[in-house]
């Protein structure tokens, strides 16, 4: 079972439901604070931060940076720029386990992001 955390400034509950259908029975999913959610991977409670905001790093990700530190923090996608498969695939590949992206990549984030931990948990 991998364990999701949704932290972010925006869209909590899409993204979550999000994962919980694209994951099925591999996953489980917390909506937590930015603070609670990066502390539970920190801690080993969760294996995965992912949140939302407007510009991709900032609400989604500075509590995560703050406490797991820029080198497990990956932003998928920014204003006007949309994540990339393989750009996910390598940041999961590198040991990222906090992810963050725009609000309207929501979508292609969520499914690059599990679809890329499920293929490297197999």
């Amino acid at each position: 079972m991998i364990r999701f955390v949704v932290g972010g400034a925006v869209d909590k509950q899409k993204v979550a439901q999000l994962i919980k259908d694209l994951g099925g029975d591999n996953v489980s999913v917390e909506i937590k604070s930015d603070i609670e959610a990066a502390m539970a991977v920190k801690t080993g409670k969760a294996d995965y931060y992912v949140g939302a905001c407007s510009t991709g790093g900032g609400g989604a990700l500075a509590m995560a940076m703050a406490l797991l530190t820029a080198q497990k923090c990956a932003t998928v996608s920014m204003p006007g720029k949309p994540p990339k498969e393989q750009d996910v695939l390598k940041a999961v590949v590198d040991g990222k386990v906090a992810f963050g992206f725009t609000n309207d990549h929501i979508e292609k984030a969520i499914t690059y992001i599990v679809n890329a931990i499920l293929k490297n948990k197999e």
